[in-house]
């Protein structure tokens, strides 16, 4: 292994990572409000705040590991992670200290670390492309770490300028991606993982006081074509995965643990996720953890509509391809297709489908990208939902997922596919 600067890494490899080409500049409301959180007073801090232009460099041997096929990689049951990750850490009294590039590895954690008994953690997932024009790319980076800076404030951890966070993923990206997204694999992709976790050593129930903010790269299987679309079961009326005032809409682990038993069980009798209703009224909320959509033929109006459930409750996680699905019917389907954010009920899908106004289903998240859904079963009852004519998937569900393909992997050129300039 050797040590370097982040300038030294630069010329070696060819990745700049100089304060003027990251483009490098400071926030303090984001940091100073987190440090307020943390106990310093409420003042503003002048500690150090998250910085990527300070990274160093230690690199793995570059021949230690070899790649494995995408098949390969995701047979086993740990997760593969290329040769680098990236952490950081944060202490109320001096800040964010200076980011490391290093290799893949364990770190060490105290028993009464606040993560391991309050949960005090939360995270993203984005992923990097390998484009059909060779060139490698981040999906809409901004959106993820903006969004995680308002998941880290939620759980009490530090703020941070969100540029930083997205130059220090564009850097991990840079440095592993050549080896493992090689120019021959156009087409494949990896999963990014930003994290941050409350370190204390010390129990009882207060916010942290010391966190680790790590990023890693690696495999995730394909999961948008399950054979014959994917189908859903309806929560238990017993479970509840989210609630208002609660905090569904921040990406914290503690929205998913609690959710595995109604999942397991739910695959256990055939299903592949749940589609979580919420309230009296069965409200539909999300598939597993991806946003949930229909398309029905609005029964008043007889207009075919996008369905979605609303953001204003803070219900739901604001997905980044939600957003996109959003954004992308209503600039390229205006007029053909009405975008509808709003609570809508199962009782009220039960009805389309019984009326013959139901056309379509999809569920979209950064694991399942886009992925058809052919089935909801609700309290013995089975809701079959068209899957087109070659019976994969329907005629909007194919166009958007086709139309977010192409900008992921540079077959259209799209300010969304970030591309990463050096590698």
């Amino acid at each position: 292994m050797t040590q370097t600067t982040a300038k030294d890494h630069a010329g070696e490899q060819d990745v700049d990572l100089t304060s003027s080409a990251l483009g490098h500049s400071h926030t303090n409301g984001h940091t100073n409000g987190a440090n307020g959180i943390n106990g310093v007073n409420g003042h503003a801090s002048k500690l150090p705040e998250l910085d990527a232009s300070r990274i160093t460099v230690q690199l793995a041997d570059p021949n230690a590991r070899e790649v494995p096929n995408e098949a390969v990689a995701n047979t086993g049951d740990e997760t593969i992670c290329t040769d680098h990750m990236i952490t950081c850490k944060w202490h109320y009294k001096t800040g964010w200290t200076a980011p490391e590039l290093k290799p893949y590895g364990p770190f060490s954690l105290m028993p009464v670390a606040s993560v391991l008994h309050y949960a005090t953690e939360c995270f993203e997932g984005l992923k990097a492309f390998r484009g059909f024009d060779g060139k490698l790319r981040i999906f809409r980076p901004n959106l993820n770490a903006e969004r995680m800076l308002m998941s880290t404030l939620r759980i009490a951890l530090p703020g941070f300028d969100p540029k930083e966070l997205e130059k220090l993923i564009t850097i991990l990206v840079a440095q592993d991606g050549p080896k493992w997204l090689p120019r021959s694999r156009p087409g494949s992709f990896l999963y990014i993982r930003p994290a941050i976790i409350g370190t204390q050593a010390q129990l009882g129930v207060q916010a942290s006081k010391e966190a680790l903010l790590f990023i890693t790269l690696s495999f995730m299987p394909r999961m948008d074509s399950p054979p014959g679309g994917m189908k859903l079961h309806t929560s238990p009326e017993d479970m509840v995965r989210a609630w208002v005032g609660g905090f569904g809409y921040a990406k914290l682990g503690a929205n998913y643990g609690p959710s595995l038993l109604a999942t397991a069980e739910a695959r256990a009798r055939g299903f592949g996720q749940i589609l979580w209703l919420y309230g009296k009224e069965g409200y539909c909320t999300e598939a597993g953890a991806s946003n949930f959509f229909v398309l029905w033929k609005a029964k008043d109006t007889g207009k075919l509509q996008l369905v979605t459930a609303p953001l204003d409750d803070r219900l739901i996680l604001d997905g980044v391809n939600r957003r996109s699905v959003v954004e992308l019917f209503r600039n390229r389907l205006a007029g053909e297709v009405e975008v509808v954010e709003r609570k809508y009920t199962i009782d009220e899908v039960l009805e389309a489908d019984k009326e013959g106004r139901l056309i379509e289903s999809f569920a979209s998240g950064t694991a399942f990208f886009i992925c058809p859904v052919s089935l909801i079963h609700h309290r013995s009852q089975n809701v079959k939902i068209p899957m087109g004519k070659t019976g994969e998937m329907g005629e909007y569900t194919a166009k958007v997922k086709g139309w977010l393909k192409d900008i992921m992997y540079g077959i259209e050129e799209h300010e969304w596919g970030v591309v990463v300039t050096k590698e």
